[in-house]
């Protein structure tokens, strides 16, 4: 049995601090937070083995740079005069090619498809209770000839990945979803993806935790950590210092921050993203992203969740209205006879999800110091990968051989 400190309490960290548990290591997990809030609850809930294409592909570079200058832009990158970012700005250009993109997307399906799995393991097994898992699949609703063309691209290479995927008909996306304007011209219904209602899955994992004798400490920031030769034999926070055997960093968009008190580099830039949560009844039945303006729409238990952008500004929490007006103005421009209120624009929430240069999250053990390990940079797909990283994290942790390869996540990998 080790002592292990989770750093973040996340579903990445809490994902990992179940798997730690159940092969009896002794956890505590570390946050600053009342662990109540964050990209872990405000997201699409989205399972996603077709999201394939990494963040950094060719051409987003480009187009990141063209919308830099409007603020309710789908990508929007806040220009500023900041080291980490312009680096990280650097390494994200060189990392959006062909070859790089090809060689990450049997990567990305395969965790993917691992954390789907988990997922529905947690719902089959029920220790975590009653929880929305629904595998309905997810629309992706094009109105431009354009989007159209890049999706239909999209579909043929998930396909050739093995994924279940279908080209539907206008009378067959009417039949799965109604009352969609007219201007749509047509829908990819991938299948093998599934959504959820992730506050639901978080309060039911942090009460399970809990029984199982994981201390989740909250309230408490790391301020630094005391080594010894190549070893982190202690994490000190604004409370109190914890003594630890290994230490896993699963802190999100402060990761970077964090890795830097050790001297290691892990290049991470916050994309905030946001979401408008409609109590009232919407008629949605399937999740589904509407293309032009990637706004992803989800029916959770209870209530619609519209969710969408990425905002590279640094890490901050400041709401920018004009980019909840943009998501607000997406569902009234797809759906007939949707109108976003302005109180539930007001209620808006924003949460802050880590992005790595090359698209792909960090999954390992540092080589500085092999008893630290890094799980973070998941981008939009934290939590769609969540599970998944976490049983990673614990094989490596527990000398098991890992459930598929990690080469291409390594912490220290260069860009």
């Amino acid at each position: 049995m080790k002592k292990v400190i989770v750093i973040g309490g996340g579903i990445v960290g809490l994902s990992t601090a179940y798997y730690l548990q159940k092969e009896g290591h002794e956890v505590t997990v570390l946050d600053k937070s009342d662990l109540s809030g964050g990209a872990s609850y405000v997201n699409a809930g989205y399972l996603t083995p077709s999201h394939i294409i990494p963040l950094a592909s060719p051409g987003m570079m480009a187009r990141g740079i063209k919308w830099m200058f409007n603020s309710s832009s789908p990508f929007y990158m806040k220009p500023r005069l900041d080291t980490d970012f312009i680096q990280w700005a650097w390494y994200f250009h060189r990392s959006s090619t062909k070859t790089r993109v090809e060689k990450a997307i049997p990567q990305i399906k395969d965790l993917n498809l691992l954390s789907k799995e988990l997922y529905t393991d947690w719902q089959s097994g029920g220790e975590l209770g009653d929880f929305q898992l629904e595998k309905k699949g997810l629309l992706m609703l094009y109105k431009t000839q354009k989007e159209e063309a890049h999706e239909r691209e999209i579909a043929r290479r998930a396909s050739d990945q093995g994924l279940e995927v279908r080209e539907l008909t206008l009378e067959e996306l009417e039949n799965l979803q109604p009352n969609l304007s007219p201007e749509i011209r047509g829908a990819v219904h991938y299948l093998c993806d599934a959504h959820s209602t992730p506050s639901e899955i978080m309060e039911n994992l942090k009460a399970y935790l809990k029984v199982r004798g994981v201390k989740l400490i909250s309230g408490e920031a790391v301020t630094s950590f005391e080594t010894r030769k190549n070893k982190v034999i202690k994490v000190r926070t604004s409370e109190k210092s914890y003594a630890a055997d290994e230490v896993v960093l699963a802190s999100g968009s402060w990761s970077q921050l964090l890795a830097r008190k050790l001297g290691i580099k892990l290049p991470i830039q916050p994309g905030k993203g946001y979401r408008i949560d409609v109590s009232r009844h919407t008629g949605i039945r399937m999740p589904a992203i509407l293309m032009e303006t990637k706004v992803a729409v989800t029916p959770m238990k209870g209530f619609t969740r519209f969710a969408g952008t990425m905002e590279l500004s640094g890490i901050n929490n400041k709401i920018r209205r004009e980019r909840v007006r943009a998501i607000a103005r997406a569902a009234g421009a797809y759906y007939n006879n949707l109108s976003i209120s302005e109180r539930e624009q007001s209620e808006a929430q924003c949460g802050l999800r880590p992005v790595s240069p090359d698209g792909l999250p960090y999954i390992g053990r540092t080589s500085k110091f092999p008893n630290l390990y890094v799980a973070t940079g998941h981008a939009m797909m934290g939590w769609s990968m969540g599970p998944a990283t976490g049983k990673l994290i614990t094989e490596l942790i527990s000398g098991k051989k890992t459930s598929m390869p990690l080469d291409g996540f390594h912490p220290d990998r260069r860009f």
